[in-house]
């Protein structure tokens, strides 16, 4: 268990850290007083209908195409039943304890707004299974991104009746049954609409927006700090991150990233060097000069991202829904468009910055373009390779971010007898982009290694204080030049201080927040 605070889910919307602790640092959760009162209200509607002569979706029906059977109340709560069974479905790679965690938190999130007609006994044996970290056991492909993410959310209600696998606080696999039992939950026994409600929301995707806009806001301000230690170790200029120079083309994502670059390289010997009126260099290459303008654009589309996840947040995702004055009516706000959309803007995003960030890396390695460094920042070159490989591998990973830019938003595959003909692949958007974050930090990782080796080799000349602080960072794992060594490991060292956050820490303890 955890002694982290828990997070309350009420009837207004969570936030991106309240996601974060919960899914990613196991916080527990709890029903807030509003939200009691708001599921307490909503059932009460959902048994008055369902008890009703007359046919209700969801309530008293089939599903999907199946919707026209009027199913007889003693067979209703069979029907639950057998919804959440043949809709976990899913197969493949079992996802990940954060992605399950986020998506399980979001959709009590909906439950909690008093809008699906869940039973008060089924939204708290939900928070109880998030507070005892028992994860369902998920799996990589069953979501088309419409119609909620069907196949992943079944699975977790597959475990809220106490069926299926999970695993526990520790990783371990277990049944269902088992795990709910040590933790004193008994399973729930589903009851009218309850099925339904708990597995048709964008949660799955929706969840891994909210991670991927925390990842990538850290990574964006990583990369400010290696471009700024590529521009500094290759001799580069900072007269073009002016500010006044960047309020010609006001994007603010470009002004907060050229101001984070001007504070990055304030007071470094190494650019002071070369500022004097004998220095014949016109103008940088654009890997260089254009860093602002790229990182900028990166951190306009992830706010923009961010907003499309707030509006999420704030959403009751289901059909039918429970409106305020008692009406259920059926609806499509679980068609996942707006989160696929801004899930592939995002891979988009991450392709560009990973490649801009190999190409200032690789012009360390090119004694014609590195402006007196060693060929690839070889001890010996010729005996030494350097870090030519390590190039190699960001390249290899900027070809694979490539080809995962492509988006999954523009492809639909019809479903249920033509009853759901378009659909969203927001899943397929979600799980491609976690890879894209995950190709970036690694390729941010290697530029910061080839940078700081530059760096070091710039010697008697001294970097600026942001930037000595992050080789120092690295040092701490990583020998400074030298002979050849094993470079995996030390690819390793610098993707855990990239990704952790330690870099974008060391370096804003040293000059301050950056934007």
């Amino acid at each position: 268990m955890t002694s982290l605070q828990p997070v309350t889910v009420g009837t207004g919307p969570l936030s991106f850290p309240d996601v974060v602790a919960v899914a990613r640092h196991g916080a527990p959760v709890e029903l807030g007083a509003d939200a009691v009162t708001a599921i307490r209200r909503a059932r009460a509607s959902v048994e008055v209908l369902a008890s009703a002569a007359t046919p209700s979706y969801g309530i008293s029906t089939g599903f999907g195409a199946l919707a026209t059977r009027h199913i007889p109340t003693e067979m209703r709560a069979q029907l639950q039943k057998s919804l959440v069974r043949s809709h976990a479905a899913g197969s493949g790679p079992e996802v990940e304890r954060e992605v399950t965690r986020a998506l399980m938190l979001l959709r009590l999130s909906t439950l909690a707004t008093g809008r699906t007609g869940i039973r008060l006994e089924t939204a708290q044996t939900m928070a109880g299974m998030l507070s005892h970290c028992i994860t369902p056991v998920v799996h990589e492909f069953g979501s088309l991104g419409c119609s909620g993410d069907l196949a992943p959310l079944s699975h977790c209600a597959l475990a809220l009746m106490g069926e299926g696998e999970v695993t526990d606080q520790h990783g371990v696999r277990r049944p269902a049954s088992v795990a709910l039992s040590e933790a004193g939950l008994s399973p729930v026994e589903l009851q009218a609409k309850e099925g339904l409600a708990l597995i048709n929301g964008t949660d799955g995707m929706l969840g891994m927006l909210v991670l991927a806009v925390t990842d990538l806001r850290m990574l964006l301000k990583a990369a400010d700090v290696t471009a700024a230690m590529s521009v500094e170790g290759q001799l580069a200029t900072d007269r073009v991150f002016a500010a006044d120079l960047q309020a010609l083309r006001p994007h603010p994502g470009q002004a907060a990233s050229a101001a984070n670059l001007v504070r990055l390289l304030t007071e470094s010997p190494i650019v002071a060097s070369h500022r004097g009126p004998d220095c014949n260099r016109v103008q940088d290459a654009y890997s260089l000069r254009c860093s602002p303008q790229v990182h900028g654009a990166a951190r306009d589309t992830v706010d923009h991202a961010a907003l499309v996840a707030s509006r999420e947040l704030a959403s009751a995702v289901d059909n039918p829904v429970v409106l305020a004055d008692g009406r259920v009516e059926s609806n499509g706000n679980f068609h996942g468009a707006p989160v696929a959309y801004v899930l592939d803007f995002l891979a988009i995003v991450a392709a560009d910055v990973a490649s801009i960030s190999e190409r200032r890396t690789d012009r360390f390695l090119d004694r014609t373009r590195s402006h007196g460094l060693p060929p690839f920042l070889a001890h010996d070159p010729g005996v030494d390779s350097g870090h030519m490989i390590a190039q190699y591998t960001q390249a290899a990973v900027v070809s694979e971010l490539k080809r995962l830019a492509n988006p999954a938003s523009v492809d639909s595959i019809p479903s249920s007898a033509m009853q759901e003909d378009h659909v969203s692949m927001g899943w397929s958007a979600a799980r491609k982009l976690r890879r894209s974050v995950d190709g970036l930090a690694r390729v941010v990782a290697i530029e910061y290694l080839t940078a700081a080796r530059a760096l070091d080799m710039r010697a008697p000349l001294a970097p600026s204080p942001a930037t000595a602080a992050a080789v120092a960072l690295l040092r701490r794992n990583v020998e400074g030049p030298g002979p050849d060594r094993h470079l995996a490991p030390e690819i390793e060292h610098a993707l855990d201080d990239v990704r952790s956050g330690a870099l974008v820490r060391a370096v804003e303890d040293t000059i301050g927040e950056l934007a």
